[in-house]
């Protein structure tokens, strides 16, 4: 099989799936004719300034509040190692690869434009380390968000230089061992480069572009999961006809509802009670999934926005402008990524709470319609899943921990320089946790689901909720006597991360 062709990167910025293509698929990277060009200007314009005499922030000066100090032209790449060396201080459990090779793109990306000043070296620098597959290792805390991810991106300057630690497809070594094996020269700073290599908003970026994508897949899963449930309680799906939703014509809304109908449509599990006079409505956990489904897509398209304009934007302090200007700037300032971030915690978190509820009736007998107590055909010596509900919920009060905002906790640094940070890091890191605890909700519900389905035999569910509920019951057993429970929640947590869920029920619908 032919390898992928390598993303580009050009003086013009780059697309969300192209950031998850490097992150999690290893995908090569190379520089555009554009950047090469705009790179080298701007490397032309920093040259001649700094063998000037005029001072220049980042460049002849020193940093935050040592700005005033100036620094002899003889001392300017130490300057630069210095600046990166203590800037590299990190602490706790190193980051997940996917989120350090996202961030090692998107600092590529950025100088790439040209502004920053940096040689071409730079950059080809951080292309080779991704393509050979070396991933620094970067300690979970120390960005504040504002001057940038400073001691995350240090982490990674750090390895372009031959310091430091990285991940190998064969373990952790010394970086400077690790880009010897690769063939790769470690990097010498001259002026600003290490301060162009740190100053940037792109560990936080890239855990936003990450989460997008698990988001919008989280939520067609949540559209699947709801239906199979509805079908399982005997609902209705009146409440989902289109000129109903159209009333209120919020977009998700209307995806989400559309989904529901599709997935629903020839069930004989919903058309076995339509005509039943008791079945008026359901609750809301049932009846409200469009509404809430669709509002939380609708929060995805405004944080997508944002990062669609954040992964076109320069991201650097000072600049480099064309016309030999160097000005300061507040662009580093992650406010609108972390804002984006905590904005997407909440309905996170309400999606799971919804689907917490709808797990809850399922095993409830009082209200499951005729199911037996916690989807267990011999309840009292076996507690079925009693306790994965438990489980559901411990992560449900976490998400909603999560969904308080991290970006109001802005503290003052560098004694008084940098009075107000984003806490965009922050806002990212449990943004992610939060979006982990969806998935694991979300898993939850589909095995309960499966089971009720398979409860209500010889009644069937629709084409693709009966795919999705038979592919559950495949990896994770059907009801019966009590098993092991943690390995059955995690193959069906590997069903909704690996993408077979949604992809069985999309092949059903769609080959309808």
């Amino acid at each position: 099989m032919r390898a992928p062709p390598p993303i580009v990167l050009d003086d013009d910025g780059i697309a969300a799936v192209d950031v998850v293509a490097v992150a999690r698929e290893g995908r090569d990277v190379v520089l555009g004719d554009r950047a090469v060009a705009a790179i080298r200007r701007g490397a032309a314009v920093l040259a001649a300034l700094a063998a000037g005499e005029a001072p220049v922030y980042g460049v002849t000066t020193g940093f935050g509040a040592l700005a005033n100090t100036v620094i002899p032209g003889d001392r300017l790449a130490e300057l630069q190692l210095a600046l990166v060396r203590s800037h590299a201080a990190g602490m706790g459990t190193p980051v997940e690869a996917e989120v350090v090779r996202a961030m090692v793109l998107l600092r590529a990306r950025s100088l790439a434009m040209g502004y920053a000043g940096v040689r071409l070296e730079v950059v080809e620098a951080m292309c080779g380390l991704l393509n050979a597959g070396l991933t620094p290792v970067v300690d979970e805390h120390g960005s504040l968000g504002a001057s940038g991810d400073l001691a995350p991106l240090a982490a990674v300057a750090l390895a372009l230089l031959g310091e430091g630690e990285v991940d190998t497809p064969d373990g952790r070594v010394p970086a400077g061992r690790a880009l010897a094996d690769a063939g790769l020269a470690p990097l010498a700073l001259g002026p600003k480069e290490g301060l162009a290599l740190i100053n940037g908003t792109d560990g936080m970026l890239g855990m936003l572009v990450l989460a997008l994508a698990d988001l919008r897949d989280l939520y067609a899963v949540a559209d699947v999961v709801a239906a199979m449930s509805a079908e399982a309680l005997l609902g209705t799906d009146r409440a989902f006809a289109a000129d109903l939703v159209a009333m209120r014509p919020h977009p998700g809304q209307q995806v989400s509802a559309a989904n529901l109908r599709a997935l629903l449509d020839g069930s004989p599990l919903v058309a076995s009670h339509r005509a039943h006079p008791g079945r008026v409505q359901d609750a809301y956990s049932i009846r409200c999934t469009p509404q809430v489904h669709g509002a939380g897509r609708d929060l995805l398209d405004v944080a997508a926005g944002i990062a669609d304009r954040e992964l076109v934007s320069f991201v650097d302090n000072p600049v480099v402008l064309p016309d030999a200007r160097v000005a300061s700037c507040g662009n580093f300032h992650g406010a609108p990524v972390a804002y984006a971030a905590d904005l997407l915690a909440i309905p996170a978190a309400d999606l799971a709470a919804l689907s917490e509820r709808r797990t809850d009736r399922l095993l409830d007998p009082a209200r499951s319609s005729g199911l037996p107590p916690f989807l267990s055909p011999d309840a009292g010596v076996n507690s079925g899943l009693m306790i994965a509900q438990y489980t559901q919920a411990a992560m449900v009060a976490e998400t909603r921990r999560l969904a308080s905002p991290a970006s109001v906790d802005t503290l003052s640094t560098s004694a008084g320089q940098e009075d107000h940070v984003s806490m965009g890091w922050s806002a990212c890191r449990k943004l992610r946790t939060a979006v982990a605890d969806v998935r694991r909700v979300l898993a939850v519900e589909l095995l309960a689901a499966a089971h009720a389905i398979a409860l209500r035999a010889p009644l069937r569910a629709a084409a693709a909720t009966g795919a999705v509920a038979e592919r559950v019951v495949d990896v994770a057993g059907g009801p019966g006597p009590d098993r092991h429970l943690a390995p059955r929640l995690a193959a069906v947590e590997a069903l909704v991360a690996d993408g077979t869920a949604l992809a069985t029920a999309r092949r059903h619908v769609e080959g309808r």
